[in-house]
């Protein structure tokens, strides 16, 4: 059957550091089309400046106002190749902090946990709860199993083996966990759950990177925890 540690806190490792990425020193894209334009707008300038008609002189403003805004168009387009470069040492960067993840067991917020042959949820209550409901049940909403259960405050790890009260055996599938608890005093006792699970891949083509739990896509940043597996043991009801 289901099973559950309420008195010892779940053990919580801090997660891992994203491994450190050396890059080399990339060019700015050149832009050699610019380039050429400009050089040729600056032959055409002194060109026409030297021979303009005496009598009848250029405003030299306008074509310094020219050469103003044709040498901002040029830096505006070399920022814009370096923003690029910035961009992809950033997603160079977010890959490689992916991919420590992998193999990792990790927590992330939610109720709805992918079962195969067990499926883990972590709960936090504010203070201890003298009785406590947890209920699972299937993507149709049909509940699967209940219990009765006194979790402590801080944290406890609730592991079903799939199997109902009857001791039908379920099969593998999205569950979702309520749970519901009652102090010493009969007062209501909120409880926050987190879907445990192991990182079995990660796809590099989304932006940004979408790690797999169970079937399930998450991003790093809802990985509340790195979580080392801790001994459950089986209450009474």
């Amino acid at each position: 059957m289901a099973t559950i540690d309420s008195t010892t806190p779940i053990t919580v490792v801090s997660a891992p550091a994203a491994a450190s990425t050396t890059t080399s020193t990339t060019a700015a894209t050149t832009t050699p089309g610019i380039a050429d334009n400009f050089q040729t707008f600056l032959t055409l300038l002194t060109t026409q400046l030297k021979n303009q008609n005496p009598l009848d002189p250029l405003d030299t403003n306008q074509f310094t106002q020219q050469l103003v805004q044709f040498a901002g168009v040029e830096q505006q387009l070399k920022a814009n190749d370096q923003l690029k470069s910035l961009v992809d040492l950033q997603k160079s960067a977010a890959s490689t902090e992916a991919l420590v993840y992998v193999g990792q067991n990790v927590a992330v917020d939610g109720s709805t946990a992918q079962f195969s042959t067990s499926a883990t949820w972590n709960m936090t209550a504010a203070q201890d709860t003298s009785n406590s409901t947890l209920s699972i049940a299937n993507a149709a909403g049909v509940t699967v199993y209940t219990g009765q259960f006194a979790i402590k405050s801080g944290g406890a790890t609730f592991v079903w083996d799939g199997k109902g009260n009857d001791g039908t055996q379920y099969p593998a599938g999205a569950y979702t966990l309520s749970a519901t608890g009652v102090d010493q005093t009969g007062k209501s006792v909120a409880i926050s759950t987190e879907v445990q699970g192991v990182v079995d891949s990660v796809d590099l083509t989304a932006s940004p990177p979408l790690l797999s739990i169970g079937g399930t896509n998450y991003t790093t940043d809802k990985i509340k925890r790195v979580v080392r597996q801790a001994t459950t043991t089986t209450p009474a009801a």
